[in-house]
């Protein structure tokens, strides 16, 4: 038996939903970044699936390497912002930091 491009398919969807699923139920930042991760490995599987069933391009792993420094980018960008806002005070996840910026911007309009 032989893998083909449609097992690949499933996979990365399979990974994609896992990643979405995590993105919309956790509350913390380090949850809805491992599920940004997620999807960016999801995408990553098709391009090189794509890229090796459709040719043997090496079009597929190049944009996959993008796809490897766009998620390590993230990732440090993420962290250091996550690390200040537990640094200020602010543990109470992602709910708490979207509402603590929403109202410091309607206090200063006012």
């Amino acid at each position: 038996m032989t893998l083909g491009v449609g097992h690949f398919l499933v996979l990365s969807s399979i990974i994609f939903c896992l990643g979405l699923y995590n993105i919309m139920t956790r509350r913390n930042a380090i949850g809805v970044l491992m599920g940004v991760e997620l999807v960016l490995n999801a995408a990553a599987i098709n391009m090189v699936a794509f890229g090796h069933y459709n040719g043997h391009l090496v079009a597929g792993s190049v944009f996959a390497l993008f796809i490897i420094v766009l998620a390590a980018a993230e990732a440090a960008v993420a962290l250091a912002i996550v690390v200040a806002m537990y640094s200020t005070g602010c543990n109470n996840g992602c709910t708490q930091a979207v509402l603590t910026d929403a109202h410091v911007r309607r206090a200063k309009v006012n």
